[in-house]
């Protein structure tokens, strides 16, 4: 798979979180189902170009906002997840990456 579809859902779940929305106003609005509005937030399916650009115009941001960064090929990808899940961890937790990405460097030297 050359697009992670989870980020892209993850990208979506929080959008409609911020517009304080839930699956079933968004579902309704972009004339899918519930289950379909899941199934993209947990990044099972593959949404299409077209449900994506109805998505976005709902939710209010560019679909670019929502895909950026996705694919496995764009050498940002990796930087991008990695920064994001940094980002959810407390100063304990970023100090033991720190710990593990230096003992990572000095094993591969």
């Amino acid at each position: 798979m050359v697009i992670d579809y989870k980020i892209i859902g993850e990208r979506i779940k929080k959008a409609r979180k911020e517009n304080r929305m839930t699956q079933e106003v968004l579902a309704e609005k972009a004339d899918v189902t519930v289950g379909y509005i899941s199934q993209i937030e947990r990044g099972i399916c593959k949404v299409n170009l077209d449900t994506l650009a109805v998505i976005a115009s709902i939710l209010d941001c560019e679909v670019n906002t929502l895909i950026d960064g996705t694919s496995h090929l764009n050498d940002s990808y990796l930087r991008n997840e990695i920064t994001e899940k940094i980002m959810l961890c407390n100063d304990k937790q970023k100090k033991l990456i720190l710990e593990f990405v230096d003992l990572l460097l000095e094993y591969d030297k």
